[in-house]
């Protein structure tokens, strides 16, 4: 059954995108930008929604991003009514909008013992195979949603593909969708493992193994070194090369206590990025920069410098880079809920209150 509480308009075709009214941008990469915000549909009710759009990608790009568009929409026609995703609200000249629900991504949701959440994405699971479709991309945590309710939700049906369990080839697949399912339990809940699980864990399918022996080494090598692509949600080599440097840079500095970065997308279309300080002595942002740039000779630019009392940390006490990364996307609505605990709650009000970027909400004012 649908777990929407309200069903949706049946899905409108040739829609003028002039009727999506942006709030925020939540990703961009060089096949799509994707962003939130409100879908007015043809007899005026507003719907929270989110689009993904190809229109602005470079000429090169475009037959992937195309295809990969026809894939989700027609994934999306077949499986909206499952429940399993957000439901699919218009399509028009290289765009679809799609239904929103209030929730974290896997990687910021961090589930640790939520024995609810993986049985739920074990029943969306086995609902979207029951209805012909294979995800195909469930090994990225954020293609795994937590709902504000705890339910899962399958996000990212861009290499989705309709199989029959009459096929070696889709049996093989359902069976990834499921090791990959899997993979991220032992993440979060290794204890609760079941010995059939584990042994699902350890046993590949021969197609992966080819995989992971030849074609995701030539993958790698075309998507990063060609065509400068970072398959990392969009965020891309200022994240993975230039905020390790921008921070190992400013811990060094004696009146540094702890450092922690974040990325966000700029409404330029670029990575964006956020460093949050925890000094150990009062120190001032400007000199901050300025050691920086004599740090770095070549001064790649970091977007925001908060000053902060601390760094939120969990029970062991690891940074909470969940909340932080929702405080630099400006995405505060879920920092209360993934808190945990009445002091963290606390302690990234404080910091939310501080933060410095404000630039992606484009409708809405800033909280």
């Amino acid at each position: 059954m649908p777990r929407q509480s309200v069903l949706p308009p049946p899905v409108e075709y040739r829609a003028d995108p002039a009727r999506f009214v942006v709030d925020t941008v939540l990703k961009r990469d060089v096949f799509s930008t994707v962003e939130r915000g409100t879908w007015t549909d043809a007899q005026g009710q507003a719907w929270p929604a989110v689009r993904r759009r190809w229109n602005d990608v470079k000429l090169w790009f475009a037959p992937i991003a195309f295809r990969l568009a026809a894939h989700e929409i027609k994934a999306l026609e077949k499986v909206t009514a499952t429940g399993v995703t957000t439901p699919l609200l218009a399509v028009g000249n290289r765009f679809l909008v799609r239904g929103w629900v209030e929730g974290a991504p896997l990687q910021i949701a961090r589930p640790k013992g939520d024995l609810n959440f993986f049985h739920s994405a074990k029943a969306a699971l086995l609902t979207l195979h029951r209805a012909g479709y294979v995800h195909n991309d469930l090994a990225k945590q954020q293609n795994w949603l937590r709902g504000a309710d705890g339910e899962a939700w399958l996000m990212d049906f861009q290499l989705a593909l309709p199989f029959s369990r009459r096929s070696k080839l889709g049996r093989v697949l359902a069976y990834e969708d499921l090791r990959h399912l899997l993979k991220h339990k032992r993440t979060y809940c290794p204890e609760a493992l079941t010995p059939r699980e584990k042994k699902v864990l350890a046993t590949k399918s021969l197609p992966t193994r080819v995989w992971m022996a030849s074609g995701k080494k030539v993958y790698r090598f075309v998507t990063r070194n060609l065509m400068s692509y970072s398959d990392t949600e969009g965020r891309g080599p200022r994240v993975t090369q230039v905020a390790p440097r921008i921070a190992a840079a400013l811990a060094a500095h004696p009146a540094v206590e702890a450092v922690h970065l974040s990325d966000f997308q700029t409404l330029g279309g670029k990575v964006g990025l956020y460093a949050f300080v925890a000094p150990r002595t009062p120190v001032s942002e400007e000199a901050l920069r300025t050691h920086l740039a004599a740090s770095l000779p070549d001064r790649p630019h970091l977007d925001h410098l908060q000053i902060v009392d601390a760094l939120p940390v969990d029970k062991e006490g690891t940074v909470r880079d969940d909340l932080l990364l929702l405080i630099a996307r400006n995405q505060i609505e879920m920092l209360d809920q993934l808190a945990g605990s009445d002091a963290v709650r606390a302690q990234v009000a404080q910091i939310a209150r501080g933060r410095l970027n404000l630039t992606d909400r484009i409708t809405r004012p800033a909280a």
